[in-house]
């Protein structure tokens, strides 16, 4: 019994040392420390000699130390003795090509493939061996060879990538679209690895081929999937029209099933603000859908798509589509989304909440689970807000937090709490909220919490009077409000008569942004430059960067000076909410292909 212990006892040690040792062995070649690495991954290959990946390790790091003699004649012997797996065999051909020595290099490759008459298996770790070292032919021929051997085996995943590292782009395509026809990769799958070849060039010679071999199987074989991925192409080249056009073919022939999909498509050209696209898409879910939720959906989109330009005497003629639209399907817990939005126009866009608070109420009254009510809640709190009817508004924002804590919703009630509670002057209530929703599961509701919080602290310790902070306060809710000019009046007053205090960055920004809503972008330009120039090192000069940056590449058509910004961001502000979208925007404007 004490043997077994001690035997135990043995082999956890062993373990554990081969462990700490296989993490130093890595640590140090990745820390490019060769000579130390080796030292490690040689006691590795001695107390386990079995193990490829550390011979591949040792071997590695002769490679790097350029001790070629030593690689080989580990190598050799442990090709000569035991039943080696003959990836090594294409590690010493490997060595022998880091000699410039290409004669004795081929030999050692035509023997590792020629292990795969013996055992059609090795086919796999031998292609991705030779895949490793950019020895593509040899890769394709260990691939088939295994497959010819054992048509059990399917190594065509493989193989299309291979021909694409190899440039044959066209035939990459023909093998990833069979994986697809064949039902043996998922199209989602094949997509993202079509993806890395193609741009959202349309003039772009890989994806004039993916287009023109589309085409031609979709006129070899009428399937249905040829559109899909024509259609996923187009939206790729942001040709939305295009993609429609296949969208509709795929709605005609699945009987009308896919409304979904066109659904998908016009929010995203909507998105782009390719307007005119998403209006067609739109329009033609409203004629062709027959779903009611879908058609009322896009009813709604519609009219959002008149609110973003519209004048006072065409509020009277949008109202009344929202009246229609009231007496086609009334008051029900499946068209709760019609109340919302009307409520929305009649407070927001007419300034009557009266009407708006009475309609939601009513629906509150509707069969709805606890989400639908949540829904209803948040947006009668949203107008009791608007309507100065701060207490009110914290009840309904309080119980959906109460109701559905761990939820995204709930986090969003906490949320506008806070912004609530700010909005009355309760800047402590508000703190307490926001500290909370610092560490939300929602990075956008996290980042709000997180300005808003530094926003009332940084300024509370400053004024203990709090004046500027209340002015803020006041600018903000006027904003929200939809009265802009007294907005940006208020923040101009904080301007003039708090220079140099904390709030100027904050006050500076906010009036940047409601500028740009009136479309004075040389105004905005001119409040955000003096962020970035006196408050650089500030929280919210990556904010500044990429709000000149979105106005130069979506209003103001310079993509050169609004690559300058989004470059600050990612060189500057590596931690900053927008680094993600602001590197992804730089590398369209440069011209990469994004995935």
């Amino acid at each position: 019994m004490r043997f077994i212990v001690l035997f135990i006892s043995y082999l956890v040690l062993l373990s554990s040392t081969l462990a700490q040792d296989d993490f130093l062995a890595k640590q140090y070649f990745n820390d490019g420390e060769f000579e130390k690495a080796a030292v490690f991954y040689e006691k590795l290959v001695e107390k386990d000699p079995r193990r490829t990946d550390y011979a591949e390790g040792l071997v590695a790091c002769y490679q790097q130390l350029e001790r070629y003699l030593d690689a080989e004649n580990f190598l050799m012997d442990r090709i000569r003795t035991g039943n080696p797996y003959p990836t090594l065999l294409v590690e010493l051909g490997y060595n022998y090509t880091l000699q410039d020595t290409p004669g004795k290099a081929n030999e050692f490759y035509d023997k590792a493939l020629s292990k795969i008459e013996e055992n059609p298996n090795f086919g796999y770790g031998l292609g991705f061996k030779f895949q490793k070292y950019a020895l593509l032919d040899y890769a394709l021929k260990a691939f088939k060879r295994s497959m010819e051997l054992n048509p059990e085996l399917d190594y065509n995943y493989q193989i299309a990538r291979i021909y694409g590292e190899q440039g044959d782009i066209s035939r990459m395509y023909e093998a990833y679209l069979k994986l697809i026809v064949d039902g043996k990769v998922s199209k989602s799958n094949i997509l993202r690895s079509i993806d890395d070849f193609i741009s959202s060039d349309p003039e772009n010679e890989n994806n004039v081929k993916l287009k023109r071999i589309l085409l031609q199987n979709a006129q070899r074989n009428p399937n249905i999937l040829w559109n899909d991925i024509l259609s996923w192409l187009f939206v790729q080249q942001k040709q939305y029209e295009s993609a429609f056009r296949q969208e509709k073919a795929i709605f005609k022939r699945t009987d009308g099933n896919s409304v979904q999909r066109l659904e998908g498509l016009a929010d995203l050209a909507l998105k782009e603000n390719e307007v005119l696209a998403a209006t067609e898409i739109y329009e033609f879910i409203v004629e062709n859908g027959k779903d009611e939720v879908a058609k009322l959906n896009a009813q709604l989109n519609l009219i959002d798509i008149d609110l973003m330009d519209f004048d006072a005497a065409s509020l009277d003629k949008i109202e009344k589509k929202y009246e229609d639209l009231v007496q086609i399907h009334g008051y029900k817990s499946r068209t709760l989304q019609l109340q919302v939005a009307y409520a929305n126009f009649l407070t927001f866009k007419k300034d009557t909440p009266e009407p708006a608070i009475e309609i939601l109420k009513n629906s509150m009254e509707l069969p709805l689970n606890q989400r639908g009510l949540a829904y209803i809640k948040m947006a009668l709190g949203d107008i009791l807000v608007y309507d100065k009817k701060f207490n009110e508004a914290l009840i309904y924002f309080s119980q959906i937090q109460k109701k559905l804590k761990n939820d995204v919703l709930g986090q969003n009630a906490r949320y506008k709490v806070a912004q609530t509670s700010f909005y009355k002057g309760d800047f402590d209530w508000a703190l307490t909220q926001l500290k909370v929703l610092r560490s939300s599961t929602s990075q956008l509701i996290a980042n709000d919490a997180m300005q808003l919080s530094l926003l009332i602290s940084d300024n509370s310790l400053e004024d203990s009077t709090q004046t500027a902070l209340k002015k803020y306060a006041r600018a903000d809710l006027l904003a929200y409000q939809n009265k802009t000019k007294e907005a940006i009046d208020e923040l101009e007053v904080i301007l003039q008569n708090h220079k140099g205090e904390k709030i100027e960055d904050e006050t500076l920004l906010k009036q940047g942004e409601l500028l740009e809503s009136t479309k004075d972008y040389e105004a905005a330009l001119f409040n955000y430059q003096k962020i970035t120039e006196f408050y650089g090192n500030g929280i919210l000069a990556d904010d500044a960067h990429f709000a000149m940056a979105e106005l130069y590449r979506k209003v103001l058509g310079e993509p050169e000076k609004a690559k300058t910004h989004y470059e600050k961001i990612i060189y500057n502000y590596q931690d900053s909410y927008y680094f993600p979208q602001a590197r992804k925007n730089f590398r369209i404007l440069r011209g990469d292909s994004i995935n």
